[in-house]
């Protein structure tokens, strides 16, 4: 499938997607919001995909949506069936983010300069987020007079707690990567040509040794347990799980090859074999 807002690619085991519009610091359309979109569903489809990395061409990661259209950037627009959420046009940011909440495939960020608007919040939903030491981060919605978006409202204050959250959606200012790291945003800030091999590092890291279907169930039983009512309900969801996985050909295969001082060759793949019982989260009435 060719793209034209986006780069996709797969070596290793390790996909790539690339946002490119570097003439505009990568900023956010609805063409890359579907070709986003698109790309998640290849990677997800993919047996031999082990983890997504994303990153930005160019000097900038995304500067947010692109202001292009003037004053007008954010008015209502016409929605077709399934683009709307309670009668009105859904945010387009928020279907980016969504369907990266719902991979099966554990999603790296590589932040390698601004990130700002929707070029953070589409962030929140992946798994880590490492940033290079010239990236700068803004939740600038306020000072443009709207909201955030992308369904932050939810992912940014169980990443960084509410008073970190509401400094910075509140003061809307660009903060540098240090202070990304010190609120938890971030997991490392790394020197810029140390970024892109260290995301690869850590995504072959889990490429080589784990077992896909484990990875994938992890990944939605720790999302799903963000809005757990209790442990008990966490507990229920991990006893299905271990349950089902127990006596799994992955589970006999990681045990044997460790106990034979050996790396494990997991036969099991998320197409044909990820268990029933693995969460759906997040529940999805709007198809993404």
């Amino acid at each position: 499938m060719s793209f034209s807002q986006i780069d996709y690619g797969v070596t290793s085991r390790v996909a790539t997607i690339t946002l490119k519009r570097p003439e505009r610091l990568n900023a956010f359309t609805f063409a890359m919001r579907g070709e986003l979109i698109k790309a998640f569903d290849l990677a997800d489809a993919d047996d031999d995909v082990r983890a997504v990395v994303v990153t930005g061409a160019g000097r900038a990661f995304c500067a947010g949506a692109d202001l292009g259209g003037g004053g007008d950037t954010f008015s209502q627009r016409e929605a077709g069936e399934g683009e709307l959420v309670d009668g009105v046009p859904r945010d387009g940011g928020g279907t980016v983010a969504l369907r990266i909440a719902r991979s099966l495939k554990p999603v790296i960020g590589a932040i390698n300069g601004p990130a700002v608007g929707v070029g953070v919040t589409m962030t929140l939903p992946m798994d880590v987020r490492l940033a290079a030491d010239t990236a700068k981060f803004g939740f600038v919605f306020a000072r443009r007079g709207i909201v955030t978006e992308a369904a932050s409202s939810w992912f940014l204050p169980r990443l960084v707690g509410i008073a970190q959250a509401m400094e910075w959606v509140a003061t809307g200012r660009v903060f540098p990567a240090s202070e990304a790291l010190e609120g938890r945003l971030v997991s490392r800030v790394l020197p810029a040509e140390e970024l892109l091999p260290a995301a690869y590092a850590l995504a072959q890291e889990i490429a080589d040794n784990t077992s896909a279907v484990s990875v994938a169930a992890i990944r939605r039983l720790m999302w799903s347990g963000l809005s757990a009512s209790s442990p008990w309900e966490a507990h229920a969801a991990d006893s299905r799980l271990m349950a089902e996985l127990g006596s799994a050909p992955d589970t006999v295969e990681g045990v044997t090859a460790f106990l034979e001082k050996r790396p494990a060759e997991f036969p099991m793949k998320i197409s044909e074999d990820l268990p029933g019982s693995v969460p759906s989260w997040p529940v999805n009435p709007y198809r993404v």
